[in-house]
């Protein structure tokens, strides 16, 4: 989904600047001890694309099984009649109240911390102390997008703090435009958080999210193999191998991988990392398409990655009246009830591994973006959950 656009600091301009950001990790130093920093990212509306294999494989009749359920959408993002929001016992965060509505059973759950957009940078560990709370109740996974504003150190310092089973896919989200600017920044970050917690609770580091799309639509492509999209390949591929660099000069050992939207994965890129992660939401369905699945394609290379579905989720809500539905169905909490009820224990069965998009509701997506954007959470932005029941079926894998 959308990441937020950010702009850099004045204190890291210099840094910035030096297009060898491979080479200067080492020089930079915190200016603070906050849970802040600040790099560049780009602002743009991302699209999604159902990968139409995965659909029939793995969602089987989801798609059909929501649109025959048209509701009402919710008019109120702020209220439900059961609150999910959990209280610390004597201070001590693993000490919490479990929430009988929760039951573990999502694969994984794509997370971003409140407050973890440039410049703002206004997150905090007492809130994602309790989004830890509240997720691991729901699954022993969460996907991040990015490492800014020191989100992965927040999370790995609240599961440490709150000592619950939890394991985190870590990210940097870089841009093309920028000379390396935000992807050398969050490498930093990155590096820091793994030096000082080290790798127990980290799973993956994905390095990219929906890089080649943009690349395409910001340079009139539109074939993720193309000469355009192998040109945006070779910027990616940069990062990537970069951050094998950083990790073999700790002598970690960690899978990297690449996040991209449906058929949008290059060739070059899935063929130097270890897993990929796609997007596949049926609310898109009635209007993309693709002739391949990325199964097949990594079924064909000689690193043979894994490949796992990066987001999946229906939205409740929608901030004008224009996009409220997909055609078929209406953006509503029913809706989700429905895809929920379809999705989860059917792929648990499958060992499908994927991260249910998402957490909670984001309003900055809403105000930048509109649309549907800001209303896909399982809980409403003040940690509430909304109006649904979540199953009781665990994962199969471990």
């Amino acid at each position: 989904m959308a990441y937020r656009d950010n702009a850099a600091s004045p204190e890291l301009q210099e840094y910035y600047d030096s297009s060898h950001f491979g080479d200067r990790r080492g020089e930079f130093e915190q200016t603070n001890d906050t849970w802040m920093e600040n790099a560049p990212n780009k602002s743009k509306k991302i699209r999604y694309f159902v990968i139409a294999g995965l659909v029939l494989l793995i969602l089987g009749g989801i798609g059909a099984a929501v649109g025959v359920t048209v509701s009402k959408k919710t008019s109120n993002d702020s209220s439900s009649s059961s609150s999910s929001v959990v209280t610390e016992n004597n201070n001590d965060p693993s000490n919490f109240e479990k929430n009988s509505a929760l039951k573990q059973s999502f694969y994984g759950i794509a997370y971003t911390p409140e407050g973890s957009q440039l410049p703002e940078c206004g997150n905090s560990l007492a809130d994602v102390i309790t989004d830890i709370q509240l997720l691991s109740q729901l699954t022993t996974r969460v996907r991040l997008y990015g490492a800014d504003c020191n989100q992965t150190e927040l999370v790995l310092e609240a599961i440490k703090q709150t000592k619950v089973n939890m394991s985190v896919v870590v990210a940097n989200y870089p841009i093309a435009t920028d000379g390396g600017s935000a992807y050398t920044t969050q490498a930093i970050l990155l590096e820091q958080a793994v030096k000082a917690y080290g790798t127990d609770n980290i799973i993956g580091m994905t390095v990219g999210n929906e890089f080649i799309l943009d690349y395409l639509d910001d340079n009139g492509g539109t074939d993720p193999n193309s000469a355009v999209g192998n040109q945006g390949a070779e910027i990616l591929l940069g990062f990537i191998n970069d951050t094998k660099t950083m990790l073999s000069n700790m002598s970690v050992s960690l899978p990297i991988g690449n996040a991209d939207a449906g058929a949008y994965f290059n060739d070059l890129v899935l063929g130097d990392v270890d897993y990929g992660m796609a997007n596949v939401h049926p609310w898109f369905a009635n209007v993309t398409s693709s002739n391949d699945t990325d199964v097949a394609l990594a079924s064909t290379l000689t690193n043979t990655p894994s490949m796992s579905i990066a987001e999946t989720g229906w939205p409740t809500n929608s901030s004008d009246v224009g996009n409220e539905s997909n055609g078929p169905s209406n953006a509503s909490e029913a809706n989700l009830q429905t895809f929920i009820d379809t999705f989860v224990c059917q792929a648990n069965a499958n060992g499908t591994e994927y991260y249910f998009f998402e957490y909670f509701d984001e309003p900055w997506k809403g105000e930048q973006f509109g649309g549907v954007e800001g209303y896909w959470g399982l809980f409403y932005s003040n940690r509430t959950l909304k109006n649904i029941v979540i199953p009781d079926c665990n994962t199969t894998s471990s």
